[in-house]
């Protein structure tokens, strides 16, 4: 690969941030650089790293959502209740109950948008505090319990595709959800690179008008991407929900701006038109081992929410500086998936 092209990539930057912390890290615990300890930060961030696939769709369309952590908890808060009222105990129904409730939240998020033409920051706020708000209301504030959660949740959650001894004898692995997560990516792959409906995001993300002109249906287009993205969110809770054996209809509403910085991070300019899925992954990578370090490092889990501000705002200007360098001062219009 030419070294000027690669580094002309922001993803460039954040790998080579990554792999210095990363090394960082090891001199100060030598036990972080363990296949064992890597599958557990693949385990505990592919459900961020689904959120973040729909976060990334909706960023290169031009808008900007925050109503994907709440359509998560929503999903996986209802879902739980109604499986755990009706005594059923798949682990099929409720990621399928959830990933439709997702779809459905989704499309009412893209009548807003693509109907009524309303900003998507001011709609995905609205919604966020109707979602939560209307979940509190019919079905309660109550918190589902390890002891109270059906059975096959709690054993998907610790199904493993591939297991490895310890040597005390104990095992370890490879979590289901990381394989979920590669699944996701392939398809969200596929359809941006290989299908109209893929590059009628990028297209949209890039001039609304000039997509129009050029014959996209961004109606449509808007309705798969917010649809798409509701679906990820309803994926996203159930894994959530398996990963922490515990279901509270408060958590994690309002830690949508870490998963923006790590799609942001990655490349994905704010105001759309540009983006990888590779740059995005690479975000949600680094802002995991911020979260799940700082204190080895010596500082505080509020330094958590400081390093997010700042990376949020650096990836912003980063993003920013590289298009005007790359054009000449002019704004790129579209760029395809890799």
């Amino acid at each position: 690969m030419n070294i000027k092209r690669f580094f002309k990539r922001s993803e460039s930057y954040v790998l080579l941030i990554i792999i210095l912390f990363s090394a960082f890290i090891t001199i100060i615990n030598p036990a972080f650089l363990t296949l064992e300890n890597l599958f557990d930060l693949l385990r505990s961030s592919s459900g961020t790293a689904i959120l973040a696939i729909g976060v990334f769709l909706v960023l290169i369309s031009g808008g900007v959502d925050v109503s994907c952590t709440t359509i998560a908890i929503v999903g996986q808060y209802v879902s739980v209740n109604l499986m755990i009222r009706a005594g059923i105990d798949s682990i099929w129904f409720i990621f399928g109950l959830s990933a439709f409730i997702g779809i459905v939240l989704g499309a009412i998020n893209a009548v807003f948008v693509s109907l009524f033409k309303l900003p998507t920051l001011i709609v995905t706020l609205g919604t966020s505090s109707l979602y939560h708000g209307a979940m509190l209301e019919f079905f309660g504030t109550r918190a589902v319990n390890v002891g109270d959660l059906p059975q096959s949740v709690k054993s998907f959650g610790t199904f493993n595709v591939l297991t490895l001894p310890r040597a005390d004898g104990t095992t370890y692995g490879l979590s289901i959800f990381f394989v979920i997560l590669v699944a996701l990516l392939i398809i969200t792959y596929f359809v941006l690179k290989f299908t109209m409906v893929g590059r009628g995001i990028y297209a949209i993300g890039g001039n609304l008008e000039a997509a129009k002109r050029a014959g996209f249906n961004t109606r449509k287009t808007h309705f798969f991407i917010y649809t798409y993205a509701g679906f990820l969110a309803g994926i996203m809770g159930v894994i959530h929900l398996s990963l922490i054996r515990y279901s509270n209809p408060n958590y994690i509403v309002g830690t949508e701006l870490g998963v923006i910085a790590a799609v942001v991070l990655g490349g994905a300019r704010i105001s759309g038109g540009t983006g990888t899925l590779t740059g995005t992954m690479l975000g949600v990578i680094l802002i995991t081992l911020l979260e799940k370090n700082l204190i080895m490092i010596g500082l505080s889990t509020y330094w958590q929410q400081f390093f997010i501000g700042v990376v949020l705002i650096l990836g912003v200007s980063i993003t920013y500086l590289q298009a005007k360098f790359q054009d000449g001062g002019r704004t790129i219009i579209v760029k395809d998936e890799e």
